[in-house]
């Protein structure tokens, strides 16, 4: 199947060389919705984007790792995400979505297929805050497994939800640079409290989703991800956040990969985002 020959055809190759072992620290395959059905409850549908099309991007951009986020659309059955981890387990790791049912031999099925943390949301438009007792067992359940947690917050909630992150007994990577508009500038309250979070010596923040919180060419959202990368040089990662879930516009990845020296200017600064980080976090050879 050459899932790759149309949406390929659509998108240029990046001026920015990626250096060996990049990472794509945040994307999704979604189906084919007839081998890997959509959750009911699902929020929205999105077009099928199989691991053969997520495989194609990474070579065309020069990818040679990659962390697959469970999105939401998929609910708690992570077969989808296993499946492509399996492919190359070298290379892919994974984020799952679990709730109360999953026991501990679940978790160890996910451990050995690849996965080394859990999500929640909390954005309004995808359902709100999680039952907080099922987030504070599924914490309990991780804690001791070498995992972390992803939040994926609106920007709004990252102050007033500050005091509950500062508890969590292990590390926690907050999505999409917390979802900060980037029209709103370094000194708005969402990116405060961001950056005072990333203070935490377990906080981890992904520099992608400049399509989320900026327009084309993006130019906004450069001084918020820059901040963010010279907060905590050590604990930024980037993705694409391929293929884009609930989007404003069609993105081009390699728009996304040419801003990365413009979040970090230096050859060092560039491998640890891109290399050095994922590599500790996730367990890379």
């Amino acid at each position: 199947m050459n899932v790759q020959a149309g949406f390929l055809a659509r998108r240029r190759r990046p001026r920015f060389q990626l250096p060996p072992g990049a990472c794509d620290a945040h994307c999704h395959v979604f189906g084919p919705g007839l081998r890997f059905p959509y959750a009911p409850n699902r929020r929205y549908t999105p077009p099928d984007a199989p691991k053969e099309m997520l495989r194609a991007l990474h070579d065309h951009l020069g990818v040679a790792r990659a962390v697959i986020v469970q999105a939401s659309c998929h609910g708690t059955d992570n077969a989808a995400m296993l499946d492509a981890i399996a492919s190359d387990p070298a290379c892919y790791r994974g984020v799952a979505i679990v709730d109360d049912g999953f026991t501990e031999a679940d978790y160890d099925a996910l451990h050995a297929g690849g996965v080394r943390g859990v999500r929640f949301n909390f954005v309004k438009h995808l359902g709100g805050a999680p039952d907080q007792g099922v987030f504070a067992r599924v914490i309990d359940r991780i804690k001791t497994r070498g995992w972390h947690v992803v939040l994926h917050l609106d920007a709004p909630d990252i102050a007033p939800l500050s005091a509950m992150i500062r508890q969590l007994p292990l590390p926690f990577v907050i999505d999409h640079m917390g979802r900060v508009p980037a029209a709103a500038g370094l000194e708005q309250p969402g990116l405060r409290a961001l950056i005072e979070l990333s203070r935490l010596e377990n906080c981890w923040i992904k520099v992608c989703g400049a399509e989320r919180i900026a327009l084309p060419p993006y130019d906004q959202a450069v001084p918020i991800a820059r901040a963010l990368v010279e907060a905590a040089p050590e604990r930024v990662l980037w993705g694409t956040d391929f293929p884009h879930p609930n989007a404003t516009h069609q993105a081009d990845e390699a728009d996304l990969v040419d801003l990365v020296p413009r979040y970090a200017p230096d050859a060092l600064a560039q491998r640890r985002l891109l290399v050095d980080n994922p590599a500790r976090l996730y367990g890379f050879g």
